[in-house]
């Protein structure tokens, strides 16, 4: 089996499109799927797909447009002849305001919609995308073993927080997620100390080791809903930096719901670091 995210009627021999926004995502997803030895395309955006997954594609794999064109990204999947088409990796959050060319359909579909937030803007993307013949699959597909797994993940390390802050935390982030606020939070003993909203993980993590004390929770959860097709929460690398240097030492994300990109090396940075990654069943 490829992957166990993917549909029964999966067919290797068609082309799959990536829809690849910024960082490692996309890049470890590409390589996924090339090892898995299936047809792969490229649909990159401007100032925000790494140059390097760019320019691992042949000229005529790949389309480069703006964000915010809907139409042309429609066209680029008709070209690609792809019934297929994956997104993996964020868009800078600041381009909804600032810096997005919409295109007419992008201005037609974002004024049909009464709330802005991944799950509308993406659920009507999807819509439009399968008028044109492509279905988006799990964000997930390809990426089975980066899944955040039961109990402690960083070998040789204890919890240094009790369970019962852990589940704290998880309900908080759980009735944030519910009203799309987002998807994480940062406790400490029974406090709520910062929650994620349109600012992003780093930026709230951030705020939550501004307190400078112990015992700092993290914890990533997903939608009672989710939408696994897109807004997936992830967590690698870089984020990883941002805890050590938040002071933030204890880390819950939901087994088979959050992905670690790059998950052994970021679990052996984390080791580095003495920062402790713990796996929480959902209920």
């Amino acid at each position: 089996m490829i992957s166990r995210f993917l549909d029964k009627d999966f067919d290797p021999q068609e082309p799959i499109a990536l829809i690849a926004g910024r960082a490692n995502y996309p890049i470890l997803t590409a390589a996924k799927i090339r090892e898995a030895g299936l047809p792969l395309r490229l649909i990159a955006f401007e100032g925000e797909t790494e140059d390097s997954l760019w320019e691992s594609f042949k000229e005529a794999d790949r389309i480069r447009i703006k964000v915010g064109q809907v139409g042309k990204l429609l066209k680029a999947l008709e070209h690609f002849k792809a019934p297929r088409a994956l997104m993996a990796g964020q868009i800078t959050p600041g381009r909804l305001f600032k810096g997005m060319v919409p295109d007419l359909k992008a201005i037609r579909l974002l004024a049909g919609l009464k709330e802005r937030n991944a799950e509308t803007i993406f659920g009507a993307l999807a819509h439009e995308m399968e008028q044109v013949g492509t279905r988006l699959v799990d964000a997930r597909a390809f990426l089975d073993d980066q899944l955040a797994t039961p109990g402690l993940m960083v070998p040789g390390s204890k919890l240094g927080v009790e369970k019962a802050h852990i589940e704290h935390g998880v309900k908080i982030a759980k009735e944030m997620a519910r009203l799309n606020v987002g998807q994480g939070v940062v406790v400490r003993k029974g406090t709520v100390l910062a929650v994620e909203a349109f600012e992003g993980t780093d930026a709230m993590l951030r705020r939550g080791g501004s307190f400078k004390t112990d015992h700092l929770i993290f914890v990533k959860t997903v939608k009672p809903k989710q939408d696994w097709r897109f807004d997936v929460p992830v967590i690698g690398l870089k984020t990883l930096e941002t805890l050590a240097e938040a002071g933030i030492q204890t880390v819950a994300l939901e087994a088979d719901g959050v992905l670690m990109l790059d998950k052994p090396n970021l679990l052996k940075a984390a080791k580095a670091r003495k920062i402790v990654f713990y796996g929480y069943e959902a209920v």
